[in-house]
């Protein structure tokens, strides 16, 4: 790996590892109540008081962002693990299944995939309903297919590989072998791309929020703090700014930690 490489690594690791603890241990990093208003200091700027300012009801907007960051990275946590989840099982067992239903599933993945993944994650969370519970499975729904893809295919190279080949030979039964051997290569594979994935999730779910889909005020949700910030932007620009560049360094952060694992995994320079 290269010296540039390693420092943009580097950069990437302690980017998250400051979200991680922002979202974890908030009120150890948070300076203010992120809900406690008060109209007398509304929209004042950045200052010693108040690092990135106040909102329009006067409240601390280090304080939102810090506190944001377990909603927006815990929702794209979740949706990333579940679709995960689903795809390890639906895809594996597609790979395995009758050809018939291999066929189906295969048609419903890729009309999935010929949409984009918001726009997806847009309709499912306008079917279901706004809420945070809602976000996260339409966010689940929307980056499932890539997972169930990757799975079949995987599932499908490793049932073929030697050692699958000669623990059968050995007399291990066909779940068992399945279990032991085809199953965690599977899994490697997919974790790689979910490091990929929790970027795109918490951007989906942002986005939602922003158009009012996820929680509601008074909670403190990056893409929440952006729409309430964008009427007031002219004059108060720290509102959406601060959550904006939360959002930003959060997810290139993951994309760039997701991509080296998976030049790695694949043996070729990042």
């Amino acid at each position: 790996m290269k010296t540039s490489q390693r420092v943009l690594l580097g950069a990437a690791l302690v980017v998250l590892a400051v979200v991680a603890v922002m979202a974890l241990l908030p009120q150890v990093i948070a300076t203010h109540d992120p809900l406690r208003t008060d109209v007398r200091a509304a929209l004042e700027a950045p200052s010693a008081a108040h690092l990135f300012g106040t909102d329009q009801s006067g409240r601390d907007v280090f304080s939102r962002v810090v506190y944001g960051a377990g909603r927006s990275v815990g929702i794209g946590l979740l949706a990333t693990g579940l679709a995960l989840a689903i795809g390890l099982v639906v895809g594996s067992l597609s790979a395995v299944a009758p050809r018939a239903v291999d066929a189906t599933a295969m048609r419903i993945t890729d009309v999935l995939m010929a949409f984009p993944e918001f726009l997806v994650a847009l309709v499912v969370v306008a079917m279901l309903g706004p809420g945070p519970a809602n976000v996260a499975i339409a966010v689940t729904i929307a980056a499932v297919p890539v997972y169930i893809r990757l799975a079949r295919v995987q599932t499908r190279t490793l049932a073929l590989a030697e050692h699958v080949e000669a623990a059968r030979i050995l007399g291990v039964r066909p779940l068992p072998a399945f279990s032991r051997h085809v199953v965690p290569g599977v899994l490697g594979s997919l974790s790689v791309l979910a490091t990929i994935g929790i970027g795109s999730s918490i951007l989906a779910a942002a986005g939602l929020s922003f158009l009012g889909l996820g929680p509601i005020e008074p909670v403190p949700e990056w893409g929440l703090m952006l729409s309430g910030g964008r009427n007031v932007l002219a004059q108060a620009w720290w509102i959406a700014v601060f959550p904006g560049i939360a959002i930003t360094l959060t997810v290139v952060s993951a994309t760039i930690v997701g991509r080296m694992l998976r030049a790695r995994a694949e043996g070729r320079a990042a």
